[in-house]
């Protein structure tokens, strides 16, 4: 991964960061190699990374598991979650994958509990074809994107229980941030850990 490629993966990171509850336990959905869990863990009761091209080696602590593999098959069962983070994955999902993923989301989740997901504008594949092109960036599994358009995300999440609770745009506009909520129903307590 270049230095680019990090600053934006950063930059993610501090957009979706202050919609996870504070010690929340999260299931990074896509975490590469721990990313999330390195930059806003201090903030974190525990959790679990999941990415298929998790690289050799990967640690993110003693409160993090770092598991190649997809969610939520590959989940190891333990229990619910606070908060579901999924930054540049939608993307690379067909609508099918898109309304299962959301269904497992609300399954994973505590009562109250949050799904915080970045996903790119359409308009951002060209520009990072350029910058690969340059060699500026690695541009992380751009060929799998699927020119998902954003609406089709609260769209998926809805149908599956969740409120939208922030929709938001941020680099100059062409990446998006959701935070979806799961509501708790009368009796049950939220936002658990």
């Amino acid at each position: 991964m270049k230095a680019f490629d990090r600053f934006l993966q950063r930059w993610r990171i501090s957009k979706a960061a202050p919609h996870v509850p504070q010690g929340a336990r999260v299931v990074d959905v896509g975490c590469s190699d721990g990313a999330l869990f390195h930059q806003i863990g201090d903030r974190l009761s525990g959790g679990v990374g999941l990415d298929p091209a998790l690289p050799p080696g990967s640690d993110a602590g003693p409160k993090f598991q770092l598991v190649r593999g997809l969610f939520p098959g590959d989940l190891p069962e333990r229990g619910q979650f606070g908060a579901i983070t999924a930054l540049a994955v939608l993307e690379h999902l067909e609508d099918d994958e898109l309304a299962a993923l959301a269904v497992a989301c609300a399954d994973r989740l505590v009562p109250g509990g949050r799904v915080v997901a970045t996903v790119p504008s359409p308009l951002v594949d060209p520009i990072l074809h350029v910058l690969q092109a340059l060699r500026i960036i690695d541009g992380m599994h751009v060929d799998e994107h699927h020119e998902m358009e954003p609406d089709a995300i609260p769209k998926a999440f809805v149908a599956a229980g969740f409120k939208l609770t922030v929709r938001r745009r941020f680099q100059l506009g062409l990446n998006n941030l959701f935070v979806f909520e799961k509501p708790a129903t009368p009796g049950e307590r939220g936002p658990a850990r």
